[in-house]
Order: C-alpha cells, then structure tokens, then sequence
C-alpha cells in the first residue's frame, strides 16, 4: 500500500544513484554505458508487466525480485520489549525500483537496470527517542540486491534480511547510535492478501499489485539505541509487495494499520484517502485468525474514527494520533494510541510510521503507515 510513495521516491533516488556513479573515476566509461542504457528517460512503465490478473505464487522463490515489475518491496516492523518491560519499535524495509525493463545489454558486473533504497528506524519509548537511516544503491557488483533461491537474502551493503535456516530470517542494520539484531521465527502460514494474493487498489485495472504478508514472526535479539543496547524480545510483521502500477490521479495519500491482537489474530487494513475527504471503495483489508485461516474485510466491514491529532515540528504535518477502530462482525473494537507521536521519517520524502498500542476488546501491539499528509502525493508523481 505504498505504491504513490515508492514511485516518486525511487524516481528521485534512481536519478541520483546513477548521476553518482556516472561521475566516479576509473571503470566510468562502461559505468556511463549502462546508465546511458537506463537512463531517466526510461522512467514509465512501458514494458514492464503489470499486476492485473490473480498471480500463481511459488515460495520460497517469491521472496526474492520480480524485475519484470517495476516497484517492489520487502517490509518488516516489529514491537519489543527488553526484561525491564521497556517498549521498542523497528521497521526496515529495502525497496527496488527497475529503471527499464529487461536485463543489461552489456555483460558486465555493474551492468544493471536495478535502483535498491532502504529505510531503517529504532523507536525507544523509553528514552523517548525516535532516529531515521536511509541508503540507497544500485544494484550490481554485490552494493545491493535480493534472491529467493537458493536462500532467501536481500540487501544493501550490510543491512539484510537473510534466511538462516527454514522458517527463520536473520534482520540485521546499524547507523550512528542505533542498530538492530534480530532472529525472526514464522510461527503462522503465509498469507495472500486481496483476491488470493491480487491487491486491487481502485476500479482501474492498472491500479494493483502482488501482495502477501507473514503476520507472526516470534522476534529475538538486540536493539541499539541512544540510551544503550538491550536484549528484546517480540513480534514482527512482514510484508511483501510488487507491482507496475500507481494510486488513481483522485487519492491523496493513505492510512495503513497492522495490528497483532493478545488472542493471536492480525488485522490488515488499509484506506485510501480521496482528494475530496471519501475513502477509496478498494480499501480493504484482511483478518487472520490464529489457525492461520483468514476473513477478507471490505471498506464497509470497519469503523473506524479518528480521536486526535500531532502536528510535526519538522514539516508541520498533522497527522492522525489516536483512533478508535472497530470491526463489529469480529468482536474487534480498538482504541489505537501511538507509543511515541513522533515517528516521523525525515528522509528523501516525509510520512509518519510508527508502533501502537491496542487497548479495548483486546489488547496488543501494531505499526501505523501514514503518507500524503507532508505535502500532497499527487504532486510527488
């Protein structure tokens, strides 16, 4: 669900790998060959595939790259606690962006049409501290890439996520006075979100992708932050999107909830906001129960109200900061507080993702995405 937000992000950061590398001495000469050959002309979609009709998935080589889509990316978030019962927050994702379809032309190691980027952050609520990283790279020579097989592995320099052995990923990045180590252990069965795994995000046909999400991952190691390094324990969530296509000229940003509720269901939910304050009817989400078996929800099946707001102090964004979110035919009915309210990610392009707390029918722990309210995403495109 963050198909508005990649594109232009990876447009921005596509330009600036390659300018980086045309300008390196020493090999510049078949570095500029291949940039010539993607070069940010190549910027459209034309001659990528699209996401338009249901996706026969096979795993574990879906979880490596799908260059023949141009967006793709691999999302973790997590909620911890050290032996003190002190609160943390993690995300890492690694994005990939094609910059024109098919491989190089020229066999060479550097030779690419693959832009990686990623985000890191550390939320200590203890310390009330809250610390953003961004890298970006192209692909090739070993900077930055992903597989499936023959083991699951994706990464730029030393930031990863690798499979250490099956149904356990090793999550490991640093930078500056925060860090993550972390042993991820599935504990449920993948799930295929949308329609078997074919997230539609508006009656266009171009306007979906491949979507699928590990909701229940047991969570161990250590966390660096400004106030030390902590042994944790917890849960992680992650999620796994490809695709070729963009939000409606009509939507302006969205929300998106992953919730992990105490009676071991997950909630997925996700809405899209529309220029003139409705909810695109394609919002959707799924439940999945603690068997692992799942109950699709539609926009009509949550209620779901917003009780106050943040306004940032570095992009006088305001964002939603408490809500009240109900799923009635599932006994759902949360009130939704953020652990810290500023979890905003200050690098090429401004939204607010951060961990929650669930109190009510149940209680629990999430991770909240909010875009398009640091600036309009339609003038991001």
């Amino acid at each position: 669900m963050r198909l508005v937000l990649i594109i232009f992000a990876l447009v921005v950061l596509s330009g600036l790998v390659l300018v980086q590398y045309n300008q390196v001495d020493g090999g510049s000469n078949e570095i500029a060959a291949n940039v010539q050959e993607a070069n940010v002309e190549a910027y459209g979609t034309e001659g990528f595939a699209k996401a338009d009709r249901v996706f026969d998935f096979e795993f574990p080589a879906d979880h490596g790259p799908h260059p023949d889509y141009q967006v793709e990316w691999w999302y973790y978030t997590g909620n911890l606690s050290d032996a003190d019962g002190n609160r943390y927050g993690y995300q890492f994702t690694i994005f990939r962006r094609g910059i024109a379809p098919g491989e190089p032309e020229r066999a060479s190691e550097w030779g690419t049409r693959q832009i990686y980027f990623a985000h890191f952050t550390v939320t200590d609520v203890t310390g009330e501290t809250f610390e953003a990283h961004e890298r970006y790279s192209r692909a090739g020579a070993g900077l930055a890439g992903a597989q499936g097989l023959p083991t699951y592995h994706v990464w730029i320099d030393d930031w990863e996520a690798r499979e250490i052995e099956p149904g356990k990923v090793r999550v490991k990045a640093s930078d500056g006075d925060i860090g993550i180590d972390f042993i991820l252990e599935q504990t449920k069965p993948i799930v295929l979100q949308g329609d078997d795994g074919l997230s539609v995000k508006s009656n266009a046909v171009e306007s979906a992708s491949y979507y699928y999400s590990m909701t229940n991952n047991t969570t161990s190691g250590t966390i660096t932050t400004p106030r030390g390094t902590f042994a944790v324990t917890g849960n992680s969530w992650m999620d796994r999107e490809w695709s070729t296509s963009i939000l409606g000229d009509a939507a302006e940003g969205w929300d998106w909830f992953s919730l992990q509720l105490d009676d071991n269901r997950e909630v997925m939910f996700f809405v899209i906001r529309l220029q003139d304050g409705r909810f695109e009817p394609a919002s959707a989400g799924i439940i999945v129960n603690p068997d692992g078996s799942t109950d699709y929800l539609r926009l009509e099946d949550v209620e779901m109200t917003v009780l106050d707001t943040w306004t940032s102090p570095h992009t006088d964004a305001t964002y939603p900061a408490e809500w009240q979110f109900a799923i009635p035919k599932a006994g759902i009915n949360l009130h939704i507080t953020p652990l810290l309210h500023d979890q905003e990610l200050n690098v090429s392009f401004n939204y607010w993702e951060g961990a929650v707390k669930l109190e009510g029918s149940q209680s629990g722990y999430g991770y909240i995405e909010l875009t398009g309210y640091a600036g309009s995403m339609q003038g991001r495109m």
